[in-house]
């Protein structure tokens, strides 16, 4: 019996490590050299304390399809962190709840560029639609309000 709380007490020590562990530090964020909203999201993150690397494309459609973001969730920028599609101004609420849940989804995307979301002026909590985004031929569903 005593062996037996050993190996769940072990196994719940490793299992809280390995959330711990899953933090969202660093991303890729894929933009327009000319845009304004980017730069502005790109400085939110920073504040966070996210490191980012910038990567200006001059075409962003060719980035949306290589790593699959449908047409009704694309935004003008897209961005990579811990093996996730981010498409969007995402907060980093729902960024940190995606990388310490580690759902088997491909990314999440806040579609277009809604006023109160960060990069686009106040932030508005409570406003914002996130949406998992789908694998081919699935229809989107609902991530968090964030």
């Amino acid at each position: 019996m005593k062996i037996r709380t050993l190996y769940v007490t072990a196994a719940f020590a490793l299992a809280s490590t390995a959330v711990q562990s899953a933090t969202l530090e660093t991303m890729q964020v894929y933009k327009s050299p000319t845009c304004g909203c980017c730069e502005k999201y790109i400085q939110y993150l920073k504040q966070e304390r996210i490191k980012v690397e910038v990567i200006n494309v001059p075409d962003m459609a060719p980035i949306k399809t290589k790593y699959g973001v449908p047409p009704a969730l694309q935004s003008c920028h897209t961005s990579l962190a811990n093996g996730y599609v981010i498409e969007g101004h995402v907060p980093v609420a729902a960024m940190k709840k995606l990388v310490a849940e580690g759902r088997p989804i491909k990314g999440i995307a806040l579609p277009g560029m809604p006023p109160g979301s960060p990069g686009m002026g106040p932030v508005k909590a409570g406003t914002l639609t996130v949406y998992e985004i789908p694998d081919s031929g699935q229809a989107a569903k609902v991530f968090s309000i964030e």
